[in-house]
């Protein structure tokens, strides 16, 4: 398989249509080539292609950033001499200065295929600017570790923050040049943008499934995001960020695990198994104890269970952890009624509305959780409504 980075480096006909011009690279560390070579270092050893800035989204350039709401900022890269913006910093969208820096932004970032997942937004962002200054965007495309399967809500009309750049379910599906195309036709931005597309990427196919399990080694794209098993829990996992139990961050295996010290898992497990057993299926649930060192329920033994994908059968399309996750919460809010479940804080920069509702980009699922009257079918029939119409959209603007 051959990444977009590694066909641009390779392929006279694309690198020297940017001959003469100034470019830009916006990267974080797993924006490498296929033998680890970090793109802006492959970039800049390329004759043809002139670098003369870089951006770093969220967690940075350097991705040194733990959490959520971690700001970086702007610095001098050591070793090339150009300035490295920050897009989460004292801003989130780019400034005259940033825009002034380049000609042709080159995006190789790699992204999880989950709407929540930030980079997607910057994105967004970086397309939005680049139109209303006359700039061209490339996409370096990247794999989706999530895989082709869609799944969840699309955010709904007045819900779009940093953790929503618009109408997009939550589990996507797409590769960031696919996504980039739907910005395009989706906001109609007059902008000029180029994908350059993988070769030999099979996202259908196992054992990856979106990930090219033995030809491209796993680098975390944020400091939490440390493994296939994670990519792949995300969309359901992340809901955790939004209640008062742990995600598992302050452990080895952040975004895997889910628990608390004050809940029963085997009570919650037998619960989500009478309420939706099909949303089970597709991934092996273990139940386990864990001590977070940092974060929610710091230095406190939680009692929880750990999502495993990391099997020769798995596949994506039976594996529905948006469904999981709810289900699970559902099942804990049945059986602790009164449990303090929601988080009441600034979420990527949103005030006055719950995290838990940014996150799903609504309060459906929230709603649905917290009814006591709300049955399995009610949150099925709606995602499956919003899956049918997200594959509508979506089907014509898939390239692999």
């Amino acid at each position: 398989m051959i990444l977009g980075i590694e066909r641009l480096l390779s392929e006279p006909s694309l690198y020297h249509k940017l001959k003469g011009k100034r470019c830009a690279i916006v990267g974080h560390p797993a924006s490498v080539t296929g033998k680890l070579v970090h793109s802006l270092d492959a970039l800049m050893a390329c004759n043809d292609i002139t670098i003369t800035a870089a951006f770093g989204p969220q967690h940075g350039m350097r991705g040194d950033k733990q959490d959520n709401m971690i700001e970086s900022a702007d610095f001098q890269d050591p070793i090339h001499g150009i300035p490295v913006f920050s897009l989460y910093g004292e801003t989130r969208k780019p400034t005259d200065t940033m825009m002034n820096s380049f000609d042709v932004l080159l995006f190789d970032v790699q992204d999880l295929g989950c709407r929540i997942y930030t980079y997607i937004t910057t994105l967004l962002y970086l397309l939005e600017a680049c139109a209303a200054n006359n700039k061209a965007v490339w996409i370096l495309d990247r794999p989706n570790p999530a895989g082709r399967a869609i799944e969840g809500t699309i955010l709904e009309k007045g819900w779009e923050s940093f953790v929503g750049a618009g109408e997009i379910i939550m589990r996507h599906g797409l590769t960031c040049g696919e996504i980039a195309c739907w910005f395009k036709e989706k906001f109609n931005l007059d902008v000029e943008l180029e994908v350059v597309t993988m070769e030999g990427y099979l996202p259908d196919q196992g054992p990856g499934f979106g990930w090219p399990s033995g030809k491209l080694s796993w680098i975390n794209p944020s400091p939490n995001a440390a493994s296939l098993n994670m990519a792949r829990c995300f969309p359901g996992t992340v809901m955790l960020e939004g209640t008062n139990l742990s995600e598992g961050r302050g452990t080895t295996i952040p975004l895997e695990v889910v628990g608390a010290p004050d809940i029963n898992i085997h009570h919650i497990l037998e619960k989500m198994s009478s309420i939706a057993p099909d949303w089970l299926r597709g991934a092996f649930l273990r139940p386990c104890y864990f001590q977070p060192t940092f974060h929610k329920h710091a230095d406190q033994l939680c009692h929880g269970l750990q999502i495993h994908t990391d099997f020769d059968q798995f596949n994506p399309q039976k594996f529905l952890p948006v469904r999981l996750l709810s289900l699970f919460l559902k099942s804990l809010k049945i059986l602790y009624p009164d449990y303090d479940l929601w988080r009441k804080h600034d979420y990527e920069y949103e005030s006055g509305k719950l995290p838990i509702d940014l996150i799903n980009g609504g309060p459906f699922v929230r709603e649905w959780i917290d009814d006591p009257n709300a049955i399995a079918s009610d949150l099925d029939n709606r995602f499956h409504k919003d899956e049918k119409i997200w594959y509508e959209q979506i089907r014509d603007l898939t390239r692999y």
